[in-house]
This record gives C-alpha cells, sequence and structure tokens, in this order.
C-alpha cells in the first residue's frame, strides 16, 4: 500500500474502527450482540432440522421458511466473528479483498432475505385468495425456481458492487468507520469520483428491497380484502392467523431496512446510532424470525420440545 500526499493508493488493507464515540464500551456491546447471535444460529439450526424431517411441514410456506433460516444462518456468519473479534480484542484490520467478499456476502444475503419474504407473501396470496389452485401453482418446480431467480437476482446485482469498488485506486483514508464492511461506508473512503459507486447502490437497493416492499405490501392488501370478505368470523380469524408471522417478519426486516439505508444516505444521525441501528437490522431479524415462527406453528413448537428433552416421536 502506498501512501501520497495523505491519500492511499491501491490499499491492500482496511482498518475497521467499530463503533465510534463508544470504543470504551463496545468491549461489552459484544456480549448482547452475542446472545443474538447465539439465538439466531440456534432457532435457525433447529428450523433446518425440523423442516426436512417434519412430513407435515413439507408445504411452501416451511420450504420458504426453510431457505429463509439458511440465509439468515449465513448473514450471522458472515458478520459476527468479524464484529466480536473487533470489540473484545482490537483485531481492526481486514484485507481489502476480504472486506469486499464480505460485504458481498453481506447484501447478497440482505437481498435473498427480501426475495424470500416476497415469495412467502406470494405463497399466503395464493393459500387465500385461490385456495383451490395453490398445490397446483405452487409446484415443487416452481419452487425450486423461485428460489433459484431469487439467488441469482440478488448474486448479480450485488455482485456488481464488489467490481465497482475494485476499480477505485486512491483512497482517502482505510478507517472504515463501521463494525463490517459495508457498501456505503466502503465507498465514502474513495479520493475518487464515486457518483457511479453511489447511483448503482441506490439502483440495487430499490430494484431489490423496493421492488420486493412494494410487491409484499400489495399482496397484504389483496390477502386482508379477501379475509374481510369471508362470510364467518371463524373463518377470517384463521385466515388471518395464517398471515400474523409473515406480516410480523416483514414490518420487523423493512423498517429497520429502510431506517439504516435512509440514515446512511440522507440521514444527520450520529455515527454510533446508524452503526448500531444496521448491526440490530442485520442480526436481530435471524434471531427474531425462528421464534416468530416457532411460537405460530404447532409442529414446529412439537418437534423443538422433543429435541430439547430429546424424547422420540410417538406414533400417532
Amino acid at each position: 500500500m502506498e501512501s501520497t500526499n495523505m491519500s492511499y493508493l491501491n490499499p491492500k488493507t482496511v482498518i475497521l474502527i467499530g463503533i465510534p464515540g463508544l470504543q470504551h464500551v463496545q468491549f461489552w456491546i459484544g456480549f448482547p450482540f452475542l446472545g443474538v447471535c447465539l439465538v439466531a444460529l440456534l432457532g435457525n439450526i433447529f428450523l433446518l432440522i425440523i423442516i426436512p424431517t417434519e412430513r407435515s411441514l413439507h408445504q411452501p410456506m416451511y420450504i420458504f421458511l426453510a431457505v429463509l433460516a439458511a440465509t439468515d444462518l449465513g448473514l450471522c456468519v458472515a458478520i459476527a466473528p468479524k464484529m466480536l473479534a473487533i470489540f473484545w480484542f482490537g483485531s481492526c484490520s481486514m484485507a481489502f479483498d476480504a472486506c469486499l467478499t464480505q460485504l458481498f456476502f453481506i447484501h447478497a444475503l440482505q437481498g435473498m432475505e427480501s426475495g424470500i419474504l416476497l415469495a412467502m407473501a406470494f405463497d399466503r396470496y395464493v393459500a387465500i385468495c385461490d385456495p383451490l389452485r395453490h398445490m397446483s401453482i405452487l409446484t415443487p418446480f416452481f419452487l425450486v425456481l423461485m428460489i433459484l431467480m431469487l439467488a441469482i437476482r440478488a448474486t448479480v446485482l450485488v455482485g456488481i458492487l464488489p467490481i465497482l469498488l475494485k476499480r477505485l485506486q486512491l483512497f482517502r483514508s482505510v478507517a472504515i468507520v463501521h463494525s463490517y464492511c459495508e457498501h456505503m461506508a466502503v465507498v465514502k473512503l474513495a479520493a475518487e469520483d464515486v457518483h457511479i459507486n453511489k447511483s448503482y447502490g441506490l439502483f440495487v437497493a430499490f430494484a431489490i428491497l423496493g421492488f420486493d416492499m412494494i410487491f409484499v405490501f400489495i399482496s397484504y392488501i389483496l390477502i386482508l380484502q379477501a379475509v374481510f370478505c369471508l362470510p364467518h368470523k371463524e373463518a377470517r380469524l384463521k385466515a388471518l392467523s395464517t398471515c400474523t408471522a409473515h406480516i410480523l417478519v416483514f414490518l420487523e426486516f423493512y423498517i429497520l431496512a429502510f431506517f439504516s439505508f435512509f440514515s446512511h444516505r440522507f440521514g444527520h444521525v450520529s455515527p454510533h446510532i446508524h452503526i448500531l441501528s444496521s448491526t440490530i437490522y442485520l442480526l436481530v431479524p435471524p434471531a427474531l424470525n425462528p421464534i416468530v415462527y416457532g411460537v405460530k406453528t404447532k409442529e414446529i413448537r412439537r418437534r423443538v420440545k422433543q429435541i430439547c428433552i430429546l424424547k422420540p416421536d410417538t406414533p400417532k
């Protein structure tokens, strides 16, 4: 790495400074985040064990839930080890290429999670608004195709971000004001024209999060419209109960996502508040998703109890 006039030419390493202004207490901040990560890891591993082994859960909704659990596990693994190493051991340096790799996986998995929430909303829309054709529309082939398309979309759109960053050569600093490598945090280090990077970053955010949020919102409006047209109160309550978990997960994900996104680009939020909120946005949904779906799904609750007390499944 060469330094010229306080600028850095083709840096080989970057420094993640953690939470600016809170370095003196970030050792202790690491423990709540560790707890959240452990809940996320255990909860999502339980889902990935239970869903394939429980025949009654071999339905489109739970197949999407299994993919969501795998995505959430990936997010935790991509973020937590380095973040906790910074908080606890002061291990702040990171190879620039490793930073770009972490950036790619974090944003691609975010995009995948958003897509899976859209797929789950579509599943609930078909199940409630066109129940007789639910299984004929969401066939195994259609599910695999949808999941592959979501994965390709996230990989291709997000994959261009590190490529655009890699073409930058001159940086005014190598200190990233964050606890993980985030696209805009790296872009702000550049001493060159980054108009293309910023514009493409906005395009990716709206092409994935914005597009998905609009269609999830439309799906739930149509679902609620269909539910309230049902003649019997019991039928309405039953239909609503199948959507409650999805609505909670949808709200927690998109509210935190857009707060983090807009505060980083357009807001005047203190850096430590932004970094804490963006870390919470990435780590809290993976911990909450298994809890929300576990509480709402009888089969998952039963299997978790069996696993926890090591009791074999009794014949029905």
